[in-house]
């Protein structure tokens, strides 16, 4: 996730929504004072060749420091985080304070989350033999999916951000943010995060039933508020996309 005071805005980092790429783009355009989250190795490398900015003022001071947190430090030399990778909206209001909550700008991802399920399972199970779909649904795993997205940029069930963008139309949501914020030129987004999918079909066809039907009750919320359906094929092709738009 991203907090920048320079341009005044703060980017909520859902999972399974290209946001790794988002947000080395946005890392571009960061001050010294804005805080940037790490990111998996391979990915700080793709930003490091970039001569982008990498992680910085997301510690915890020492003065929040408790016995745990010492502990860690002195058997695994881990620091405390103050802010991390998919941080919730209450956490980081609780961290900035109302002022800088209420006057920047707030936006985040969200993607169909039948097709979302699909990326989830693919990169949990990234070589065969791969379990049923049913029995990863069961394992409760997919339930990061709700922590990640609905509950990052909800609180108590109510949408606190500015703007939630659609990952189907990823570059047109990025230059309409990019002019919210007042980015000068279009952000280019590299390709972090190599594919583990090679089966290409769509979710349509791969999702059975009760499958289907635990996605929309699971992601009920984010369906009815985003307009997103279970795509129905027409003529050959898919449409993947919300049946509304949005503001």
């Amino acid at each position: 996730m991203i907090i920048s005071h320079k341009h005044k805005f703060i980017f909520l980092k859902t999972n399974k929504t290209a946001g790794t790429s988002i947000e080395i783009a946005l890392s571009k355009y960061c001050g010294p004072e804005d805080v940037i989250t790490p990111i998996k190795p391979e990915d700080e490398a793709i930003r490091t060749q970039l001569g982008y900015r990498g992680p910085q003022n997301y510690l915890a001071p020492w003065r929040d420091y408790g016995l745990r947190d010492a502990a860690k430090l002195l058997l695994r030399r881990e620091r405390k985080n103050r802010y991390f990778n998919h941080i919730s909206a209450r956490e980081v209001k609780a961290q900035v304070g109302d002022g800088v909550w209420n006057s920047y700008y707030k936006f985040c991802f969200e993607r169909n989350p039948f097709d979302r399920l699909i990326s989830h399972y693919y990169w949990c199970h990234r070589s065969e033999p791969r379990p049923p779909m049913s029995s990863f649904i069961e394992s409760g795993r997919p339930m990061i999916l709700k922590r990640r997205g609905f509950g990052v940029y909800t609180i108590d069930g109510q949408v606190v951000v500015d703007r939630i963008c659609r990952y189907e139309a990823i570059a047109d949501e990025m230059e309409e943010v990019r002019k919210a914020i007042g980015i000068p030129e279009p952000l280019m987004l590299p390709h972090a995060k190599a594919a583990h999918r090679a089966d290409k079909r769509s979710y349509s066809d791969v999702l059975g039933e009760d499958e289907r039907n635990w996605v929309s009750r699971v992601f009920g919320d984010e369906m009815r508020m985003l307009g997103y359906h279970f795509a129905v094929p027409l003529l050959g092709a898919v449409f993947a996309g919300p049946l509304l738009g949005f503001g």
